[in-house]
């Protein structure tokens, strides 16, 4: 899973800025409203409002945001039909892409995506086309420095938690969805720092590049990451290791 674990980390670089000029704060807000419209407004019964407001709550987003989103998500308050929508392609090189996508206007959205997989010499094909290659998973990605891999260990496999492995300067823990809620609970009651969290696609197969195609692709899946509408990105190539050293750091 080194491809994803790579990715991620580019993508936490990425939030701090988001959450500065606020972007990050308006995807969020769509993930508390159609958390809220899915299992209603109370955190403690529905575990993916809970996640939703876990995540708003790690870049500072206001109590006062958060609680209109939930509002609006219950047909409170103007501005919840927000809809989820899942679209799937290849990118250049064989690369399979997966889009969640959090909008408004399906009919604004989705023409605008298709065009930007052509921009970069993709294709937005059929659902299920790449589906099929990822399995969902709760992803934590955590410091090695927070916490020994025999304490982390003990913690998220009482939660339920199915894979903890060594990665470069961080431990990596996988559980299946329904669990990452309990899990995401364990590491914060255990005080055990998370710099990242998310319900993702991991990729079963990795897409080797050298590092002129992992550039391009990588292009690519920041400008759809870049996309007011979209809350998440999954792709299946590997960035090589020159490559990776070469961004900028937080």
């Amino acid at each position: 899973m080194a491809g994803h674990s790579q990715y991620s980390n580019i993508k936490h670089r990425k939030a701090a800025v988001d959450a500065k000029r606020g972007k990050h704060w308006s995807k969020l807000s769509k993930a508390i409203i159609v958390a809220a419209k899915i299992g209603g407004p109370d955190p403690a019964s529905n575990s993916r409002l809970r996640t939703a407001i876990i995540d708003a709550k790690a870049v500072s987003m206001p109590r006062d945001n958060i609680e209109r989103a939930i509002k609006r998500g219950m047909g409170e308050l103007d501005g919840g039909n927000v809809e989820e929508v899942l679209y799937e392609g290849y990118a250049q090189f064989g690369v399979a892409i997966m889009c969640e996508i959090m909008t408004d206007n399906r009919n604004r959205t989705a023409p605008e995506i298709r065009k930007m997989f052509e921009k970069h010499g993709g294709n937005l094909g059929a659902t299920g086309c790449v589906s099929y290659l990822f399995d969902r998973k709760g992803v934590f990605l955590i410091p090695l420095t927070s916490t020994s891999e025999e304490k982390l260990f003990e913690v998220v496999m009482e939660a339920g938690a199915e894979d903890v492995s060594a990665n470069g300067e961080h431990f990596e823990v996988h559980c299946a969805p329904e669990n990452y809620s309990v899990v995401s609970d364990a590491l914060d009651t255990a005080g055990i720092e998370c710099f990242n969290r998310q319900v993702t696609r991991l990729p079963q197969t990795m897409v080797e590049l050298d590092a002129e195609q992992a550039g391009l692709i990588l292009k690519f899946v920041e400008s759809l990451d870049d996309h007011d509408d979209v809350q998440n990105v999954s792709s299946n190539f590997s960035i090589p290791d020159e490559l990776l050293a070469s961004l900028p750091g937080e």
